[in-house]
């Protein structure tokens, strides 16, 4: 299985624009620039979308995880804050810290810490990233 987007960059690193886009046409040509990256102006930017990334995958690999324990979560809700920060000449993304929210009946809190927790290091986009990820789970 291999899924993909594009990217389209156009001018230089402050003055210019791009947009993304992804295979399945979710996305299409969704802007972004400098300001959206660096400061608040309008658009996305590639942390943002890498955090959509990990939080989707780590709430699907949970859901399967929850599943093959025997619990069925009425709801999971993950937020991944992605931090890019000053590396050198460059930037560099330095961590990802996850938080989780979950209501899944009948899951003592401390059986939902080890699902959850094994979920951080076995989704697949947390396979694939290499900064610390940390992981603030709870049940509702």
């Amino acid at each position: 299985m291999k899924r993909s987007a594009s990217a389209v960059w156009k001018g230089g690193l402050k003055d210019g624009h791009g947009s993304v886009s992804t295979e399945t046409g979710v996305l299409r040509e969704a802007g972004y620039g400098f300001n959206s990256r660096f400061e608040s102006g309008p658009g996305t930017n590639p942390e943002e979308l890498l955090g959509a990334a990990h939080a989707g995958c780590f709430s699907m690999a949970l859901a399967l995880a929850l599943e093959q324990a025997g619990h069925k979560a009425e709801r999971i809700e993950t937020r991944a804050a992605v931090s890019l920060d000053k590396d050198g000449d460059g930037f560099a993304i330095s961590a990802i810290a996850l938080t989780c929210r979950a209501r899944v009946p009948g899951l003592s809190a401390d059986q939902f810490k080890e699902l959850a927790e094994a979920t951080k290091t076995g989704c697949p986009v947390s396979k694939a990233l290499r900064p610390p990820i940390s992981l603030d789970a709870a049940l509702e």
